[in-house]
């Protein structure tokens, strides 16, 4: 509208143009509860130093404030609450010293700084190999995190392995490729067979060079196919899928809990690209036994060791 065309008040000057949306508020003005809210919307991440090994690597750095690994993990609990107490989110990295010293090689960073510190902490938050606190001691969350740093390390080193594996050489099929579909279709296939409760399953794959363990933990209430942790499925899936690749020997044992009724323990052993059933006396074997030293183990009170079950109809298996 052009502003000298007024039939009003023409003498009066024209009022000064708004900002789109506002109100009455100074343009510049950011209400500080709105700042607080997006505060708590944003998470973050602590690297720690789990292993005492580890600390005292880190203490030869000039920049690095502690010395005593104990006082440090009561340092990094309290500000896990000061921050829970904040409303603001917060996850846990385990936070390597070989690995940084070659993140900052590679970065030219200095690593006797805390800027190096928070850059590494921020790169190992995005890999991924986290675990979010929610008030739980700090005693009970590090195996937590450290039993994820594995597995994340297994699925990675699995996925190299399929990855090498090429194409097969008289189909052109991925071998990789067809062994995890393969796999993703028994696991898939179990879950539905093993009907409702709450399932704990572990895979173990002998590969060529060291043994492969992934877990998965879901429920099924009876009614629509069991969804899967996308991490905990894929990483299943990988390392079921190194053995059907590599024919390697190994196995799946399912443990399933209900209520009012003792768990139940299954298992089967993998086979040229099957999953074939164990007898129940195979099963009670392979749950009482020490995987690391392979001596005999307590059976628990209360388990009911049962052969394992048909899981249906077989899909195709992979050519290699």
């Amino acid at each position: 509208m052009n502003r000298t065309a007024r039939t009003d008040r023409d003498d009066r000057p024209a009022d000064p143009p708004r900002r789109p949306g506002r109100t009455g508020a100074p343009p510049n003005r950011r209400p500080r509860s709105a700042r607080r809210a997006l505060r708590r919307e944003v998470p973050g991440t602590v690297g720690v130093l789990v292993d005492p090994q580890d600390f005292a690597a880190m203490r030869t750095y000039r920049t690095f404030p502690f010395d005593d690994h104990t006082a440090y993990l009561r340092e990094i609990e309290g500000l896990l609450r000061e921050f829970d107490a904040r409303g603001l989110r917060t996850s846990l990295a385990l936070f390597d010293p070989a690995e940084f010293g070659e993140f900052c090689a590679e970065r030219k960073l200095d690593p006797d700084s805390a800027e190096a510190r928070t850059h590494f902490t921020a790169e190992i938050a995005a890999a991924g190999a986290t675990v979010p606190y929610t008030g739980q001691p700090l005693e009970r969350l590090l195996p937590l995190l450290v039993s994820r740093v594995v597995r994340r390390a297994t699925w990675e080193y699995a996925t190299v392995l399929l990855a090498d594996l090429g194409a097969c050489a008289e189909c052109g099929q991925d071998i990789g490729g067809s062994a995890f579909d393969r796999a993703s279709h028994l696991l898939l296939r179990l879950l539905e067979a093993a009907g409702p409760g709450t399932h704990h399953i572990v895979c173990s794959i002998r590969s060529t060079d060291d043994r492969l363990l992934a877990v998965l933990h879901t429920r099924q209430d009876g009614g629509p196919p069991p969804v899967l942790s996308p991490a905990e499925g894929t990483e299943l899936a990988t390392v079921l899928a190194v053995g059907i690749a590599l024919e390697a020997p190994g196995g799946i044992v399912l443990r399933t809990s209900s209520p009012d009724t003792p768990d139940r323990v299954h298992g089967w052993r993998l086979d040229r690209g099957s999953l074939l059933p164990l007898t129940a006396g195979e099963v009670f074997a392979a749950y009482c036994t020490d995987a690391g030293t392979g001596e005999p183990v307590g059976p628990e009170p209360g388990v009911d060791y049962r052969a394992g079950f048909d899981i249906g109809a077989e899909a195709p298996r992979p050519h290699h």
